[in-house]
């Protein structure tokens, strides 16, 4: 696929301001358009937990991959890979540039490093999934794909068992998929990393919690169709909720548990991120972040 245009990624662990980044290149620059590379912004109806841009927050700016499907659906990696190409085709088509903004590491990684999507196993997935204990299920893991089990948290229960149901059901390696996330070779994306210290970002990640359940979190957790997906179950913040309406948490215990479950998964985004040496780092809160992300967008 070619463009006129190099895409431009905007990556960076959570809070740190991504979304609002994106929006202000694409108005400085004119002629772009969004891409969310937000696993959970795809859900309708997860709205303030996956702080998603509101109409205004987008300020006119055209955004793909926003409420795509409902929170009963499964959407994974195979299907953003998809929906991204066909945006990409459409943006370029126009004549416009692409802007790719998310978190989510290796959904940024699947289209700027082309990656093989693995093949679904639901019989296999469905009894890896009666194991409770991630702990063994890691230890399966490392003895099927110690290569792939390095690369990933041994908590990351997703992740394992989406890499056990490849082991199992294909017979081969998880990592031997596509290039592998240790690759990095030349790529016609531009991406731009947003840096910032752990204290500011866990500051920030409290904050937008209690804001959001102030502007209705809580509810819009109730009004969701149940039950929820396999992917839109592990969604920050959700769970935690779903859990207390479930009676297994206070409403306290579960606003403390997803900050905590959020800070956590904010420190595994930046060091998934800061292994790639095509990354160009920037202050997240540097005053002059737009104009030096304009510059390397112009640059290209």
């Amino acid at each position: 696929m070619t463009g006129p245009f190099a895409p431009i990624v905007i990556l960076g662990p959570t809070a740190s301001g991504k979304s609002s980044l994106a929006v202000e290149l694409a108005v400085r620059l004119g002629n772009a358009q969004i891409i969310s590379a937000d696993a959970m912004a795809v859900y309708r109806g997860m709205d303030i937990g996956t702080a998603k841009p509101t109409v205004e927050e987008q300020r006119g700016v055209v955004h793909h991959l926003i409420d795509v499907v409902d929170p009963t659906e499964d959407f994974g990696m195979g299907r953003f890979q998809e929906h991204t190409a066909a945006a990409l085709t459409t943006i370029e088509s126009a004549g416009d540039r692409a802007i790719i903004a998310g978190g989510t590491g290796l959904y940024v990684a699947s289209v700027v490093d082309d990656f093989e999507t693995p093949p679904r196993y639901p019989s296999v997935m469905e009894e890896l999934e009666t194991e409770p204990d991630t702990g063994a299920l890691y230890k399966r893991l490392s003895n099927l794909d110690p290569v792939g089990a390095q690369k990933m948290e041994p908590s990351n229960r997703r992740r394992i068992l989406r890499a056990l149901e490849v082991c199992v059901g294909s017979g081969r390696p998880f990592s031997s998929f596509g290039p592998g996330v240790d690759a990095y070779p030349p790529t016609r994306f531009v991406q731009i990393g947003l840096e910032i210290d752990r204290d500011i970002m866990d500051q920030r990640i409290d904050q937008r919690y209690d804001q959001q359940m102030v502007d209705g979190f809580l509810t819009e957790v109730v009004g969701l169709p149940k039950p929820l997906s396999r992917t839109a179950a592990q969604a920050l913040g959700y769970r935690e909720l779903l859990n207390h309406l479930d009676g297994q948490l206070t409403i306290e215990e579960a606003l403390e548990e997803a900050k905590l479950r959020t800070r956590r998964f904010a420190r595994r985004q930046q060091r998934w991120f800061r292994r790639d040496p095509r990354i160009h780092w920037l202050d997240a809160l540097s005053p002059t972040i737009v104009d030096e992300a304009v510059e390397l967008a112009l640059a290209t």
